[in-house]
């Protein structure tokens, strides 16, 4: 590459799609780069915003036009795309009654256990509502659920004439199998009754007026998995990892399953990326490095971003104080993943909130 196309490339990375955070060289909406004799910038934009296209062009010719490179072209093919209706979206009608009050459903999955899906679920859910979104948070782990140690709940919920009344905590309303069930007692249920268990999840909570709700999946593709599609018109899937290749071929199963039966994946995670020492400072890739990134490539799916392996993540998740509520450099690393997840979710969805976040 000459050094006139990488000036070219470095001005483009400057131009974002219209209220995302996301820039057009990242959504792979630049097909070409000529440098040669002036620039020539080839741009492919599929969007359900006809407006969207012809913004992004005039943006680029600017950006390009302050660099004085010559003469500038910049050709654009917008591909419209229909924007479907939620509950049409599934493979399989689900139940509009179910969780209408929710603007945005996001399951966040696995293919396997262990990679810090809940982890990553609960940080994340907390950094949406320190946004100042209004964020629900179901911990559909029947197996395992973690969210009441991971937010130091252990009382039981409230009931109502009308249903559950879910805890709130850090900013977001949360409900678990766990705040029912005896800590010690075990869940050895078969397929039907996983499926009621999440019927009243989703339900039987009076989870009220939400801009967001991630819903923590237990590890694989079984009943939860898709008692959830059928049920809940989703916004789309965020599929959690580590980089070593064990993970990765499950976590390809699970983002398989979900692009199966219509749900949109929003991105991957890397979580467990890298661990710095903390006596000489150096970055050590205990289960490799990029190994998400790569895969997302591969499967042409949004990479949302690394999450470090540092022990205060796991001190924060036992003492129910999720990382994310204190300041610091992990705070960041979620925060960032949450803008991607926001900014892939405007690509999917209609917008959720009605007002601005400052």
């Amino acid at each position: 590459m000459s050094e006139r196309e990488e000036r070219v490339w470095e001005a483009l990375r400057g131009v974002k799609f219209p209220g995302m955070s996301r820039d057009v060289v990242s959504f792979g909406f630049v097909q070409s780069v000529e440098a040669e004799d002036g620039v020539r910038v080839v741009l492919r934009i599929p969007t359900q915003n006809p407006g969207a296209g012809e913004q992004i062009k005039e943006e680029v010719e600017k950006a390009l036009l302050a660099l004085d490179m010559g003469a500038v072209e910049v050709a654009l093919d917008v591909v419209l795309q229909e924007r479907p209706e939620r509950a049409q979206q599934q493979a399989i009608s689900t139940d509009p009654g179910l969780l209408s009050g929710v603007q945005h459903v996001i399951a966040v999955a696995s293919g396997k256990g262990g990679v810090g899906k809940s982890t990553v679920s609960s940080n994340l859910a907390v950094a949406l509502a320190q946004l100042g979104y209004r964020v629900g948070l179901m911990d559909a782990d029947i197996y395992g659920p973690s969210m009441p140690l991971m937010f130091g709940i252990s009382d039981k919920p409230r009931v109502t004439d009308t249903g559950l009344l879910p805890f709130e905590k850090y900013g977001v309303r949360l409900m678990s199998l766990g705040f029912v069930l005896d800590i010690d007692t075990p869940v050895i249920w078969r397929g039907p009754m996983v499926m009621k268990a999440i019927e009243q999840l989703l339900g039987d909570v009076e989870w009220g007026e939400l801009d967001y709700m991630i819903i923590d999946l237990p590890p694989g593709t079984g009943d939860a998995q898709l008692t959830l599609t059928q049920k809940v018109p989703l916004t789309g899937a965020v599929i959690v990892s580590t980089p070593q290749d064990v993970a990765l071929i499950d976590a390809r199963k699970g983002l398989a399953m979900f692009r199966k039966v219509n749900v949109p994946v929003l991105g991957m995670i890397e979580n467990m990326s890298g661990f710095e020492c903390p006596h000489c400072d150096k970055v050590v890739n205990i289960f490799g490095a990029d190994g998400a990134r790569r895969t997302a490539h591969v499967l042409d799916c949004p990479f949302l971003g690394k999450i470090p392996l540092d022990a205060s993540i796991v001190l924060g998740g036992d003492n129910g104080v999720p990382v994310v509520h204190d300041e610091g450099p992990l705070r960041e690393s979620f925060q960032r993943v949450a803008h991607e997840v926001i900014a892939q979710v405007a690509s999917q969805a209609p917008r959720g909130p009605s007002f601005t976040i400052s």
